[in-house]
């Protein structure tokens, strides 16, 4: 199915393979679909941090966040330009 993918690592295997420094008991999962919470690792000043967001992005034309759907993909044809 489009726009779906999984999480097969246990947690302590994931902090080991990008070495962030917290300790988050998020279990694998092998269903994950958009506009679901999805870890992420970002980088903060040289460390790196686990982190939960959502699934998907708003148009900059969207008005009202609340209630417009997450879009989960866009053309790379007009992205700088939409």
């Amino acid at each position: 199915m489009c726009g779906r993918y999984a999480i097969t690592l246990p947690p302590e295997a994931m902090r080991q393979l990008f070495g962030y420094i917290e300790q988050p008991n998020f279990p694998p999962r092998h269903n994950v679909a958009p506009t679901q919470a999805v870890p992420i690792v970002r980088a903060a000043q040289g460390v790196r941090h686990f982190g939960l967001v959502r699934w998907g992005f708003l148009p900059g034309f969207v008005k009202d966040p609340k209630t417009f759907p997450l879009i989960i993909n866009a053309r790379a044809e007009g992205i700088a330009t939409k």
